[in-house]
């Protein structure tokens, strides 16, 4: 039976050798290499990319914790509904990653621009009129594109799935007869959640936490369509080493490598606590 098992894995193992060790084997060769060979200036040279890798972590950091604020409470929410209640919830939540990426994002940019939705909506209830009356100023239209406001949308309008539905599997397994002990042994609704669903649930906390940070981080589609290109991404910098003006290859290929030791590095630490807080619950 294993050796049968054995030769089923040998197309999935053939399959990570080619698309998955590969390709980071040929990034570390090309992080450690320039066109005369072996050197590390490739990562002497990030020092100058601080701000870039301070913006990028800053801009997925913000992007997580609002998707874990929205998505905490509907996933709760959620778990409490009936059955066909989840289901439409289900298709809803997962309707709009049925369209491309990057159609999601063009849509977007219609809303946020100048002359797009909002801005003519709040035209017409008067909203912009009112703001100048009150500030003293002469807006004819609300700024929302090319921000770092709306890169923050964009992810978390795109990555919000990613949290809800982790979390929502969690929560949804609880066992009910926990949560009526806890209200049987004197705990109201706030300290139930706080002493038996929060620390159940954090599984899928981390899981969703990572699902839409590591994305986040490396994004650069977003950045460019709903953030004007002119405040670069880790994933914008990336790009352009592989594919603009400035091409090199090697320089890109360091800072790759320096991102994914990083996200590993800090899915690790999240991993760890959730171990962690997991073990702190069971005792």
């Amino acid at each position: 039976m294993k050796r049968k098992l054995s030769l089923f894995a040998i197309p999935y193992v053939i399959w990570m050798a080619i698309f998955v060790v590969a390709p980071v084997i040929l990034v570390v060769l090309y992080a450690f290499s320039s066109k005369h060979g072996f050197t590390l200036d490739n990562f002497a040279r990030m020092g100058t990319y601080a701000v870039v890798f301070g913006r990028s972590f800053k801009l997925a950091l913000i992007a997580t914790v609002v998707c874990l604020a929205i998505g905490y409470p509907v996933s709760c929410m959620m778990s409490r509904e009936g059955p066909r209640f989840q289901r439409i919830a289900m298709v809803l939540i997962m309707l709009p990653m049925w369209m491309n990426f990057l159609l999601r994002t063009y849509s977007w940019m219609a809303i946020l621009e100048n002359n797009g939705l909002l801005n003519q909506l709040f035209q017409k209830i008067g909203l912009i009129d009112l703001w100048n009356q009150l500030f003293g100023t002469n807006l004819t239209f609300f700024p929302m594109m090319n921000t770092q406001g709306a890169v923050v949308l964009g992810m978390v309008y795109n990555y919000l799935p990613f949290m809800i539905l982790p979390i929502y599997s969690v929560i949804i397994k609880l066992d009910p007869s926990l949560l009526e002990a806890a209200r049987d042994l004197g705990a109201d609704s706030v300290n139930v959640f706080r002493r038996v669903i929060l620390p159940l649930s954090l599984p899928g906390v981390l899981s969703g936490v990572t699902m839409v940070f590591v994305p986040s981080v490396s994004t650069f589609a977003i950045s460019t369509m709903l953030g004007g290109g002119t405040r670069i991404l880790l994933g914008d910098l990336i790009e352009q080493q592989f594919t603009g003006g400035a091409y090199n290859p090697y320089l890109g290929a360091a800072i790759a490598l320096v991102m994914m030791v990083i996200v590993v590095l800090c899915m690790w630490v999240m991993n760890h606590f959730g171990e962690g807080e997991e073990q702190a619950v069971m005792l």
